[in-house]
């Protein structure tokens, strides 16, 4: 049976994890925890779609818990319903301050805490399809500048910290205002459109990620490959869209539309800003284009 979502229970009684589990796994695939360190551990390597914690049991840890939540950017709007012992307006009214979106007082009855828990799961699907949105490019469909910016620092951090390479690539199509000054911007955003889904296509099947910067522009990301597979890479792009053959009388180098690229290859000087080798890539473009080549590789 396919579990619709993923719930987390983090309790330090063992009796009350199984309780939970036991009410909710026959519709949810439920994970237990017995202390947030382990919690915090699961939530780094598992989707997570809501959390139920018992705050009395964790004691003051259970603040810090939520605190920890909502100082990372992904797990910041992950719900926490908090199940506890106490009546108390007071402690539900500081639970929810403290960034829990419900609070179920003791004994509950499980109907209720399926119940909440389905309406919690409603709105963060919603809530989840309403960010992606947000973060796809209407043009070409691909994740949009906001995507890309949140990928990158995510990337940077990963291979920070494993001082792994990672090869950050801007795609510029070339000549691209004569092109929609010919053709019109309808013609261009389908230019674009079919650009996107044969850069997106090479770089998927290599665990990267692909995205619209601007106007002609792309950004790729590609981890743990050399500085010449990152060249092979740039080559194979500009092949690809070439074969695409896409008239272009107005380009002074084709007669059809291609694509430059600069590369920022980082294989161990992490110390800099995350976008530092965004804007490297990009003028190690602006490079290729003045030197007529396909691509132009910085290293650092």
């Amino acid at each position: 049976m396919h579990k619709s979502a993923h719930i987390l229970v983090l309790d330090p009684d063992p009796l009350n994890r199984v309780v939970l589990q036991n009410t909710l796994e026959e519709t949810y695939l439920v994970t237990l925890s017995s202390s947030p360190e382990q919690a915090l551990t699961q939530l780094q390597g598992t989707r997570i779609d809501l959390i139920i914690m018992d705050n009395q049991q964790l004691g003051e840890e259970a603040e810090a818990f939520l605190q920890t939540l909502k100082a990372n950017p992904e797990t910041v709007q992950l719900p926490v319903i908090v199940i506890s012992a106490s009546a108390s307006f007071l402690d539900e009214a500081q639970s929810l301050q403290q960034g829990a979106v419900d609070y179920i007082t003791k004994p509950f009855n499980p109907n209720i805490v399926k119940a909440r828990v389905k309406i919690h799961l409603g709105i963060k699907q919603r809530s989840d399809q309403l960010s992606q949105q947000a973060l796809i490019d209407g043009i070409t469909s691909l994740p949009n500048r906001r995507a890309l910016d949140k990928t990158l620092a995510m990337y940077w951090r990963q291979c920070a910290s494993g001082v792994r390479p990672l090869a950050v690539f801007v795609l510029g199509v070339d000549h691209f205002e004569r092109y929609n000054k010919l053709f019109g911007h309808a013609r261009g955003d389908e230019c674009l459109y079919k650009i996107a889904q044969v850069v997106a296509g090479i770089i998927n099947n290599m665990d990267g990620f692909t995205a619209r910067y601007d106007g002609g522009r792309f950004v790729a990301l590609l981890r743990d490959i050399s500085e010449v597979e990152a060249q092979e890479v740039a080559e194979a792009i500009h092949m690809a869209v070439a074969a695409l053959a896409i008239r272009h009388p107005e380009s002074p180098t084709c007669a059809h539309v291609t694509v430059s690229a600069g590369i920022c290859y980082t294989k161990a000087d992490f110390a800099r800003a995350h976008r530092d080798p965004l804007d490297l890539a990009a003028t190690a473009l602006n490079d290729a284009r003045e030197r007529q080549q396909k691509a132009v590789l910085s290293v650092v």
